[in-house]
């Protein structure tokens, strides 16, 4: 076993929201294994808001920030962390080439890409295509090196993220106020940025317009450009909230974080919205390697509805009364 108490840890994951939320409670084992290291998160500049909600993080770095420099000075830029062990989370042969250049001493990546047998020297064996584990467990296969006998359950990952916190950053004042009614309230996100299979636009609608029936508010979030493909579907009625395009992700995780329910398919704010503990409703086909089973929010409230179409990818099987009895039911 590798002793990491008063070392520097990387933990590289340079990919999306859902994918970095999945990989923090690995960061949370390692305190709790040894206390006294310090955990550095490379990651994407997108993902940073994410990243920063989770205080076992000791400082965070921006890919970009690396990328954008000559190849000796990369070098330098990771020399000055004095970094002992690295873990490849996300496999990228650019930053696994570097770890080894700048002289980290213990570097760890799957033995199942080939560019880690030139740049880790530390290649655990496990494939996630054939798996039946879940993404944040089979990211736990990267920590057997460091005396991980188990890999955690789901509920025990659930508990470790815990201290996952939303920064109190300031909303839009129609969203505040909208938040102060009484009324249930509803997430709706409805795209994913082609990340996922998408459940059709006119079952939101519809599901919208019967929750509106039913006293509840509506939110729809999303990105101002994926605001302008849904717009007309929007159902125009006081209770129902367009937020797309008016936070950015600082604000999304607060509002998502004071949120009771949250439908999506498989997308970041439904790992967001399973961590927060709310009401979460993901979509999903039943095919692998897509399915629940791998990549299902973690959270003592999630609730996953499956395509019965097993032929094809496409969530259109899905009802809106499934979906709207899952938000209804206590």
């Amino acid at each position: 076993m590798i002793n990491l108490n008063h070392k520097t840890i990387l933990i590289s994951r340079t990919d999306s929201i859902g994918d970095v939320v999945l990989t923090l409670p690995m960061c949370v084992w390692l305190k709790q294994q040894f206390t006294n290291c310090k955990i550095i998160f490379l990651g994407n500049t997108y993902t940073h808001p994410v990243i920063s909600c989770l205080p076992q993080i000791d400082e965070i770095i921006e890919w970009k920030n690396i990328a954008s420099l000559t190849k000796s000075e990369q070098i330098d830029f990771i020399k000055k962390y004095k970094i002992d062990a690295c873990i490849h989370v996300f496999p990228k042969k650019e930053i696994a080439s570097l770890i080894k250049q700048a002289g980290v001493k213990t570097r760890v990546g799957t033995s199942h890409r080939l560019f880690n047998w030139f740049t880790c020297n530390i290649r655990p064996s496990f494939s996630r295509k054939s798996s039946l584990l879940h993404e944040s467990q089979l990211n736990f296969e990267l920590l057997k090196p460091f005396g991980l006998k188990f890999i955690p359950s789901l509920t025990e990952l659930s508990r470790m993220m815990s201290a996952f916190t939303a920064k109190n950053i300031v909303l839009p004042d129609f969203i505040t106020n909208a938040l102060l009614l009484p009324n249930p309230k509803v997430i709706l996100h409805t795209k994913s940025q082609g990340s996922a299979i998408e459940w059709p636009i006119e079952n939101y609608q519809k599901l919208a317009q019967d929750l509106l029936q039913q006293g509840y508010q509506v939110f729809y979030t999303g990105t101002q450009k994926e605001g302008e493909l849904i717009k007309p579907f929007i159902p125009k009625h006081p209770n129902c909230i367009d937020t797309t395009g008016s936070m950015d992700l600082n604000q999304l995780i607060n509002f998502i974080s004071k949120g009771q329910t949250l439908v999506a398919c498989s997308t970041g704010p439904m790992h967001l919205a399973g961590i927060f503990g709310l009401k979460t409703i993901g979509l999903f086909s039943s095919i692998k390697p897509i399915h629940p089973g791998r990549w299902s929010a973690i959270g003592n409230n999630v609730i996953n509805i499956v395509s019965a179409n097993q032929q094809q990818n496409t969530l259109e099987s899905i009802t809106v009364d499934e979906v709207l009895n899952a938000i209804t039911k206590a």
